[in-house]
């Protein structure tokens, strides 16, 4: 029991709000691309695949993490109890989880087309280099972004075949988003970051983090608005999105308390509900 307790806290299995974060992406690119009109069981089983994939990819994801970041997350209070941090888990048995959750994922990857077989596995350097990337620029939640909404792209490939301009227009749009809530995010350890020298968005726009955080998510919402145009949505998925702008830039950024990390926290938890909005959103502009 001891054992699945530190297998639970390593992929933080405990915490959805990662793996959730991860899937939204995807099923918003599986909704827009998808036919409605045809039989739903192939919506609902991708939508399984994709979940499972974003479970498991983020729980390898999250080990990579705590390997690579173990001689800092001792010296920062809110991680220096992970299992890899305080040795209760030892490097080598981490990597063989690491090991195992990316063969299962595997497992899940192959029973979609060619193409989106071949795009997932071009993606896995951006997924195991991001935690690299606090030591050498300020600009990390970027790359995470990057990495975190490639399975839209990828949800898209799978009922396509192809790749095209909308896809591309939202992946880009859905990494602002990303970019904002993780900047958010990482406003709970900004005094440790700054004393042991990791970079962050966080840190770079500390002086004008309500400015920057607002920027990210109106090229987010500029996007969803292209979507919809592209789409050749009725109006009612343009007066639905009301509620994701009084979400995001009401809740999130006009009540955002940088100074205070558990305030940071449920902001950037409230993106879970955030990512459910936006598929109801494109879910009444498909099917209204």
């Amino acid at each position: 029991m001891q054992n699945i307790k530190l297998f639970i806290e390593l992929t933080r299995l405990n915490r959805p709000i990662g793996y959730m974060l991860l899937f939204w992406p995807c099923l918003w690119g599986l909704t827009v691309a998808y036919d409605f009109n045809s039989e739903l069981k192939i919506f609902y089983f991708y939508s399984f695949l994709f979940f499972l994939g974003s479970l498991l990819m983020r729980s390898a994801g999250c080990i990579v993490n705590d390997i690579v970041d173990k001689n800092f997350d001792k010296k920062v209070e809110r991680t220096k109890n992970r299992p890899i941090a305080s040795e209760k888990v030892s490097i080598k048995l981490a990597i063989i989880y690491s090991l195992g959750l990316c063969g299962l994922a595997f497992l899940v990857l192959i029973n979609f087309n060619k193409f989106t077989i071949f795009m997932a596995i071009l993606s896995m350097p951006l997924a195991f280099t991001y935690p690299l990337m606090k030591r050498f620029t300020y600009w990390p939640q970027l790359f995470l972004g990057i990495t975190f909404n490639y399975g839209l792209v990828l949800a898209w490939i799978s009922i396509n075949n192809n790749i095209s301009a909308l896809p591309i227009i939202f992946y880009f749009g859905a990494i602002f988003w990303t970019l904002g809530y993780d900047t958010i995010y990482g406003y709970q350890d900004i005094k440790d970051d700054e004393i042991i020298g990791v970079k962050s968005t966080s840190i770079k726009f500390k002086n004008n983090a309500k400015l920057f955080i607002a920027l990210c998510y109106t090229i987010f919402f500029i996007s969803l608005i292209i979507v919809g145009f592209y789409m050749n949505f009725k109006l009612i998925y343009f007066i639905s999105l009301i509620i994701t702008f009084m979400h995001i830039f009401v809740y999130q950024i006009k009540n955002l308390n940088i100074i205070d990390p558990n305030k940071c926290l449920k902001k950037f938890k409230s993106n879970n509900f955030l990512g459910l909005i936006v598929f109801l959103n494109i879910l009444i502009g498909k099917i209204i």
